[in-house]
């Protein structure tokens, strides 16, 4: 099964983003607004409560996270992918690298970008028109969240939630 490690932000911006999201995002009906800290990996039902495990310790170590999402941007000219980009903090970074050395499942397909997408899947004449509008609405968002997700995919494509885990420590 397909798993992945995500933050959601508050209803207020995941609303925001879901403005976007409706007319420029194929994924808008598969997935709620999310910070991916962990891309998706394949791994056995049987492995996942171990991973679990491991989740809920590295949880227990960091406090809430807060966020600033301070730009629209684009990863342009690798693909047409728009989004609400997340200030890096040293705690978000750090969380972002524990859970990969600690989960040793999948590699990290490309750098670590803070980002909420909330368009994607359009043609590269669609993203020059939607990002320079985007660009001169702009977003300027702060926030803080309290729990990290582990989701899984369903077969016809959706995520759920298979578990919740509150950040309960003192590292920032």
């Amino acid at each position: 099964m397909k798993y992945g490690i995500v933050a959601f932000p508050s209803k207020k911006i995941q609303d925001l983003a879901n403005t976007y999201r409706k007319r420029y995002d194929s994924h808008y009906s598969k997935v709620t607004p999310h910070i991916t800290l962990k891309e998706a990996f394949e791994v056995e039902d049987v492995d996942i409560q171990a991973i679990s495990e491991k989740i809920s310790s590295i949880a227990k170590k960091y406090a809430p996270l807060k966020i600033h999402a301070s730009r629209i941007s684009s990863f342009f000219p690798i693909t047409n992918v728009i989004y609400f980009k997340i200030e890096p903090t040293e705690q978000l970074t750090n969380l972002h690298d524990e859970l990969h050395s600690e989960i040793k499942i999948g590699k990290p397909r490309h750098v670590f970008v803070p980002h909420i997408t909330i368009a994607q899947d359009i043609t590269a004449s669609e993203h020059d028109d939607v990002y320079g509008q985007l660009r001169m609405v702009g977003v300027n968002q702060q926030d803080t969240i309290d729990r990290i997700h582990l989701l899984y995919q369903l077969e016809d494509g959706s995520w759920t939630t298979y578990e919740t885990y509150k950040l309960t420590g003192d590292e920032i």
